[in-house]
């Protein structure tokens, strides 16, 4: 049960980041929507190692860290493109 929660909440998140990854980017407001997929997956992966007792040989916790560097990385290159637009 622990393998296809995780295994879904992985594949929900890699899914929402590839479909907002594939159509072009051409403002601020496409990197938020993008924004919004990694927070939801953020969210996701919290409840997925809760409800497994934080137990995932600590895989759970660097793929949550991973996550949350890609939201810092995207909050940065929204600020820069309002800037640059």
């Amino acid at each position: 049960m622990k393998k296809m929660l995780i295994a879904a909440v992985s594949a929900a998140a890699v899914g929402a980041g590839v479909v907002a990854l594939a159509a072009p980017v051409h403002d601020w407001h496409d990197l938020e929507a993008v924004h919004h997929h990694v927070k939801e997956a953020i969210n996701e992966m919290e409840r997925a190692r809760a409800a497994n007792h934080y137990d995932m040989a600590g895989h759970g916790a660097k793929a949550e860290q991973l996550l949350r560097e890609a939201e810092h990385e995207l909050h940065e290159a929204i600020e820069a493109s309002r800037s640059a637009g």
